[in-house]
């Protein structure tokens, strides 16, 4: 009987960060998912870095990295680093298939994987739900809109002089 990984979709996409317009994933939180040390994950990367060309995998900047670490309360043991880490794409996260041949290694690639189409399932459905909103504040808006121009009217209308309204005095008699 095949042993399963017992990776869920959520414990992985909370270790997917936006960088440059990519979804990411950092190389500490990739090596603790295959259960190697960092230094080993790169060291592979290094022997193999032809298959890794930018859009598969960036080097943070030092700048990137403390605005990652200052706005995730998760990486704040990592902030003593000595250098920032490697970043992996989608692209790059299915080459460390390649690299990395341990049977761990392969299941947690495919949970990865689905990680990311889920990610793109939401994404997309989300996006749907967007234009739905909208559709029906434009809808709304232009049915209000006539009571919106009521009252403006109101606002803006001229006031008239008005009748006092009261007890009279003599004096207010006399005027």
């Amino acid at each position: 009987m095949r042993e399963s990984l017992s990776l869920h979709p959520e414990q992985i996409a909370s270790q997917i960060f936006f960088l440059r317009g990519e979804k990411v994933m950092l190389d500490l939180h990739l090596a603790t998912l295959y259960d190697i040390e960092t230094r080993v994950l790169k060291q592979q990367v290094r022997r193999n870095i032809d298959r890794f060309p930018e859009d598969f995998m960036f080097r943070l900047t030092k700048s990137e990295w403390q605005e990652l670490i200052t706005n995730r309360d998760n990486l704040g043991a990592m902030k003593y680093s000595p250098s920032p880490p490697f970043a992996f794409t989608e692209q790059g996260v299915a080459m460390l298939s390649s690299i990395l041949r341990s049977k761990k290694a392969i299941e947690v690639n495919i949970a990865i994987m689905r990680t990311f189409v889920h990610l793109r399932r939401i994404l997309s459905e989300n996006r749907e739900l967007a234009k739905k909103i909208e559709k029906l504040e434009k809808k709304y808006n232009e049915q209000f809109q006539v009571v919106f121009d009521a009252i403006k009217k109101l606002i803006h209308q001229e006031s008239l002089p008005r009748r006092k309204i009261g007890f009279a005095t003599q004096k207010n008699k006399d005027k």
